[in-house]
């Protein structure tokens, strides 16, 4: 299998696990009481699972350049626990579906404009008129999967 096939297999998992994973947490903030604790129990899971794979791979020593990197780069951290957080909130409330609908509208948004411009040391794939329909079939197809 072709390493490309590999990575698509990886992302299509991953891409299973928003909509488990935005489920799961709205329903355990919901028998909690609380999104924040739902969101805070997972983090704590999720942290756990990251050193876990951290230390199994060997990798631990790599740490040591956390204090060298540029501090604008832990914002991921902020965005994660932002989407967390608020499809943990806001599911129950606007259905799975819905929430995620908008979560990949704004994926294919962003994705394209970090592309475009090469954003935060990323491959610079310009956005043609062909990539533009392409995103914008993706767009109208995921919003067709929320109608009815």
């Amino acid at each position: 299998m072709s390493q490309t096939f590999q990575y698509a297999g990886v992302m299509l998992l991953a891409g299973i696990g928003i909509p488990v994973l935005a489920a799961l947490n709205a329903a355990l903030g919901q028998r909690l009481g609380s999104p924040l604790a739902a969101g805070v129990v997972l983090f704590c899971v999720a942290l756990t699972t990251a050193i876990f794979v951290l230390l199994v791979s060997g990798q631990s020593n790599l740490l040591a350049g956390l204090t060298s990197s540029p501090k604008h780069l832990f914002l991921g951290g902020v965005l994660v626990a932002f989407y967390v957080l608020t499809i943990t909130w806001i599911a129950p409330k606007f259905g799975v579906g819905n929430a995620v609908f908008f979560v990949l509208l704004g994926q294919l948004i962003s994705a394209a404009a970090i592309d475009h411009f090469g954003l935060f040391g990323a491959q610079v794939s310009p956005l043609s008129l062909a990539r533009a329909g392409g995103i914008a079939v993706m767009a109208a197809g995921v919003w067709l999967t929320q109608l009815a």
